[in-house]
């Protein structure tokens, strides 16, 4: 339940930033999302596939949300969706380097003994995810600079995740070639 009620948060958070620009102050808006990063990493499960950096991402975004209360300014909460595309490009990025990446961790959930053809493939897509966090962590850069806090919601709130889902049935699609292959 926990994990839904993160997952929903996450995907409210441009919409709550939207709507409390005006009204809100930002530490009243990260503070309780802190506070659940804080939950998340302390009731993970330590063998989880995107093992120590999975952990350390949820702690750095708790404490990134820490440092925009302390702060509290808006741009700060801006920049939270930048912020955690480059956690999540630093996880998938540095399991290339100090494998095995974090695609073919979830692969061998599923099936242990992965064939050195899907390993191959795991790397790629892993590679591939790590391009998808880093070009969204520059366009949602781009949307605070250009100073429009709809727009910033517009991709921050829709555009981003149709797009992870994009890219998400597309792997699935290619997935299932790459399978049928081995």
């Amino acid at each position: 339940m926990l994990n839904g009620i993160i997952w929903l948060t996450t995907l409210a958070y441009p919409f709550l930033v939207w709507f409390s620009l005006d009204s809100v102050q930002p530490r009243y808006v990260v503070l309780p999302l802190a506070g659940l990063a804080l939950l998340r990493f302390f009731k993970r499960r330590p063998r989880q596939p995107m093992g120590r950096a999975g952990g350390l991402v949820f702690a750095a975004c708790a404490l990134f949300l820490l440092v925009i209360a302390l702060v509290n300014e808006t741009r700060w909460l801006l920049a939270y969706p930048v912020f955690v595309s480059l956690a999540f490009f630093a996880v998938f990025a540095s399991s290339l380097v100090y494998p095995p990446p974090v695609v073919e961790r979830l692969a061998r959930l599923e099936d242990p003994d992965l064939p050195p053809k899907g390993v191959a493939y795991t790397r790629k897509v892993t590679q591939v995810w790590s391009g998808f966090f880093l070009v969204n962590a520059a366009i949602s850069l781009l949307t605070i600079l250009h100073g429009d806090p709809w727009l910033w919601s517009l991709y921050n709130g829709g555009i981003f995740y149709l797009l992870m889902g994009l890219l998400m049935a597309a792997e699935m699609a290619v997935r299932r070639k790459v399978k049928a292959g081995y």
